[in-house]
């Protein structure tokens, strides 16, 4: 059976919001999606997220919201962490803290596992995401040839190195986290597809999500700025992957940027 996958890169506060709740159920509808995975860390305001607005973004369709490096930003998420299994903070933040790394959801065309990663290179320290993702795919694939992989990162080494370590093992995966979509989708030689980056989904008349004249400032001045989201051209970024859940290989792969009807 054949199954599509939809991933979207960072949804940025209100302006992202609204993109998905306007754009996501008619190219679910149209492209026949079977199952959708966000990156929700900039939800609430920009930084951070919480439990009303995870619901929100359910409701607009999304099947599970992973998140990143601003997972914690918002106390309110930690309780939701540990209660809702559609919310995953990345795996490799180890032992002690709230939620789950990742998970393996019932959809009707199977089971489909989701791992949540955060990247090594100008990050915060973290364990080792590739020994961590070891762990959660042996894991998941006793229970599924389906699994999806956010690598939150900040360096494309990280990514595109992850990406060659997995192929094979997993069927999608894709960054997030610069806000900025790239055009290197790919099927891998092992047949895992892969995005370095989602790209934003957020409003694009900005400095990655951010009002421009704000963040101008910090820059010539050096002093501390309000850096507020804007909310000009939001538009909605991701990728489709097609794969067959008997195999868990990708057949196909497209990006796309998806903007509210006028």
């Amino acid at each position: 059976m054949k199954l599509k996958l939809l991933g979207i890169g960072d949804i940025v506060g209100r302006p992202g919001r609204d993109a998905v709740r306007d754009c996501l159920p008619g190219l679910v509808a149209r492209e026949g999606v079977g199952f959708c995975v966000g990156n929700a860390e900039n939800v609430a305001g920009g930084s951070g997220l919480t439990p009303d607005l995870a619901e929100k973004l359910i409701a607009s369709g999304l099947h599970v919201l992973t998140n990143g490096d601003h997972v914690w930003r918002k106390r309110e998420i930690y309780e939701a962490l540990e209660r809702d299994a559609r919310l995953l903070r990345p795996a490799n933040y180890g032992a002690g803290v709230p939620g789950r790394g990742w998970n393996v959801y019932e959809t009707a065309a199977g089971p489909v596992g989701v791992l949540n990663l955060l990247g090594q290179t100008f990050m915060e320290p973290v364990e080792c995401p590739f020994k961590t993702a070891d762990r959660a795919v042996t894991e998941m694939a006793s229970r599924t040839k389906v699994i999806v992989v956010d690598i939150h990162g900040e360096a494309t080494s990280d990514k595109i190195a992850l990406g060659r370590y997995l192929d094979g093992r997993v069927s999608l995966i894709f960054g997030s986290h610069t806000h900025v979509q790239t055009a290197d989708e790919q099927i891998l030689p092992k047949g895992t597809a892969y995005l370095t980056d989602c790209g934003m989904t957020g409003p694009y008349d900005s400095v990655i999500g951010r009002r421009v004249s704000d963040v101008l400032a910090k820059y010539l001045t050096r002093l501390p700025h309000v850096l507020e989201v804007a909310t000009g051209d939001p538009r909605m970024c991701g990728v489709i992957a097609e794969v067959e859940t008997r195999t868990g290989l990708a057949s196909s792969i497209r990006r796309f940027q998806e903007k509210p009807a006028a």
